[in-house]
């Protein structure tokens, strides 16, 4: 196996083309035996194997720096960074976290658990660099979901305002955690694919960006080619790469948006192991309630920020219709706007998990509680039940919700 061989990127630097592409072959096969047997993020993977082998194959970790937007694309890159034995041995498979993390290779610059935070790290990270008058590439990828939001416009803004080197790369696969929704960055986005990056709008020409498209995003050799054209540019580059989410493995192709993320799962078939089978829950109690609310009032309106499937599948939403908005992974976005809702007469009920809700402290207390607005919120994945990683705390969120006037919390304790 040549994946075993590989220690740093420097090994890859060595390999033939056609053993690079076994490495491909490889790093997929070790992605489908770990999270089958042990869960974790398994579309996003998937469809990064070939541009992962392709950034550390051109360009010089660590001397050059990646940032993984979520990071939840990142296993491939731990595997070709020193940590591959946590991917092909079950003795080793929690030797690894699921995201970035400094603690465990100089490779990983960030921690990083959360979305469109990737530009303005990178916009920080190419400043300090420019300061020091040294010299090499800051590589920053991150997802079409992502891109919804608002903080990745704010380091979009910074990067082409610096102008100088910062490689962004659109990981475009048509798919955030849920199925896309029409209209703003996802329309704009899918006119450049259809159009093969030809479109006459585009935001990131726009912004002052030297665009690349390539459609053929899982094609190991093009994207060899496209990131030696582009290294050591001294401007502000933007590569718009369309990839297939679970790329290489049938079912998590057609149903993308319940192999985003999972337990373990059989992997000839697909079938998630060990689901519950109790025939109520709080999750589905609480699911009724709201499209029975929904379905008797036209002013209830279920809000998310991307995770629609914490309460409502796609059928459900289906169901709900116009009573129900992802505003993409853009939680202040969803909040906010719930607030508005509240003050124009709509009864919001905002679903968040408690990890992703830290992101909305402001909103919480300027737009909702200073103007003491009857928004309903319901914190999934909340206190100490649930996923408690350094990247995803839950247990934050009746500490910082207590503190604010005209904030109510209920929590249920049997």
């Amino acid at each position: 196996m040549v994946l075993e061989t590989i220690s740093s990127p420097q090994d890859l630097k060595q390999l033939s083309r056609k053993d690079l592409h076994r490495v491909v072959d490889e790093a997929r096969q070790a992605l489908l035996e770990k999270t089958s047997q042990h869960g974790g993020h398994n579309g996003p993977n998937f469809g990064m194997v070939e541009m992962t082998v392709a950034m550390h194959y051109v360009f010089n970790s660590p001397v050059d720096k990646f940032i993984f937007d979520v990071s939840h694309q990142s296993y491939v890159h731990k595997m070709l960074t020193g940590r591959a034995q946590a991917f092909l041995d079950p003795a080793h498979y929690d030797d690894v976290s699921g995201y970035t993390n400094p603690k465990e290779s100089e490779h990983d610059l960030f921690t990083v658990g959360h979305t469109s935070t990737s530009l303005s790290l990178a916009s920080g990270v190419a400043k300090a660099r420019d300061l020091k008058d040294e010299a090499y590439n800051v590589v920053a990828v991150i997802g079409d979901g992502s891109l919804s939001g608002g903080m990745a416009y704010e380091g979009l803004n910074q990067i082409a305002t610096e102008g100088t080197n910062t490689i962004v790369i659109i990981n475009d696969n048509d798919q955030s955690i849920a199925v896309n929704p029409t209209g703003g960055i996802y329309t704009a986005l899918r006119d450049l694919r259809e159009s093969d990056g030809q479109a006459d709008n585009n935001l990131f020409k726009a912004l002052g960006f030297d665009y690349h498209y390539l459609d053929a995003g899982n094609d190991l050799d093009q994207l060899i080619t496209l990131f030696e054209e582009i290294k050591d540019a001294n401007h502000p580059v933007l590569l718009h790469i369309h990839t297939q989410k679970g790329n290489g493995v049938s079912f998590m192709e057609e149903n993308r948006e319940a192999f985003h993320a999972g337990g373990p799962y059989n992997p000839e078939t697909g079938e998630y192991l060990r689901a519950s089978n109790a025939s109520e829950t709080y999750n589905s109690i609480t699911t009724s309630f709201v499209l029975d609310k929904i379905k008797n009032d036209q002013t209830v309106i279920a809000v998310n920020a991307g995770t629609p499937m914490f309460m409502l599948n796609q059928d459900q939403r289906k169901q709900a219709g116009k009573q129900f908005v992802d505003v993409g992974i853009a939680e202040e976005e969803a909040a906010t706007m719930a607030a508005g809702l509240a003050k124009n007469g709509a009864k919001p009920i905002w679903y968040v998990a408690a990890p992703f809700m830290q992101r909305t402290y402001d909103q919480w207390s300027h737009d909702i509680a200073l103007n003491n607005l009857p928004v309903t919120t319901l914190v999934y994945s909340a206190s100490v039940s649930a996923m408690n990683d350094e990247s995803h705390l839950g247990f934050f969120d009746i500490p910082f919700l207590a503190h604010i006037p005209n904030v109510v919390y209920l929590a249920p304790t049997s």
